[in-house]
């Protein structure tokens, strides 16, 4: 099957910081969000060191090897942090998200750390068109059975890339794309200022992937959210 992809990705420092803390990577066939963790200190160097690492990656792979690749371009992110940490001690606890999709073809392979997550959207002009989240947000509350039923679990993350020997392994997701697919990567100040249905609707209904970025960053600022950043896909048919 072929198929061609049209692709947008944005990020705004949102309406109360100072400085944006998330790096994004819009390439011919790696795409990446990055999230920093402000709360570890320097959140903006973490995200850009990690992109910067794993944009060397933005390369055609033999479809199998597509997931051994994307793992490696996630520990050279981690490898990448802990060489700035030594390099800059008054960096050490600096920490940052990952998700990422390498592509061949119609083959992708989709890697994510900690809570910035990826949105896959199928079906398009069906009446049984849907978006779901096919990553899971690395949270301690995750990590214990009948949490619903346990009041006050931690929110804080129980993975992402932060340097540190032996890194943080990531979630690989082997996916098929076919014309019509939609697909978002995100940040966490993008999914959790919007619905799902608003997620799903603007995908949608977008005509392009430039007017989806534009419409969901909108959409999370306007609800208060402090930063956002997006890249989407669309597939379209190749021939």
């Amino acid at each position: 099957m072929t198929v061609r992809i049209d692709v947008a990705g944005g990020r705004h420092v949102g309406l109360g910081r100072q400085r944006n803390e998330d790096a994004i990577h819009v390439g011919r066939w790696l795409f990446a969000v990055a999230d920093g963790l402000g709360n570890h200190g320097a959140g903006d160097v973490a995200s850009a060191t990690a992109i910067e690492a794993v944009r060397r990656y933005d390369r055609v792979v033999d479809p199998d090897a597509l997931p051994v690749v994307l793992g490696q371009a996630v520990h050279a992110a981690n490898d990448a942090l802990g060489r700035r940490v030594e390099a800059e001690p008054g960096l050490a606890g600096m920490g940052t998200t990952l998700v990422a999709l390498l592509r061949t073809g119609a083959a992708a392979a989709l890697a994510n750390v900690g809570d910035s997550r990826a949105y896959h959207l199928r079906g398009l002009g069906s009446p049984h068109s849907a978006t779901t989240q096919i990553t899971e947000d690395h949270l301690y509350r995750h990590l214990v059975a009948d949490a619903a039923d346990m009041p006050n679990l931690s929110d804080k993350m129980s993975r992402y890339l932060d340097g540190c020997p032996g890194g943080q392994s990531a979630d690989i997701t082997l996916l098929t794309l076919t014309p019509g697919d939609r697909i978002l990567l995100c940040s966490d100040g993008l999914s959790s200022y919007l619905s799902h249905e608003r997620l799903h609707t603007t995908l949608a209904t977008s005509a392009t992937p430039r007017r989806a970025v534009d419409q969901l960053t909108a959409s999370a600022l306007a609800q208060g959210g402090p930063d956002a950043s997006a890249v989407i896909i669309f597939v379209r048919n190749g021939r």
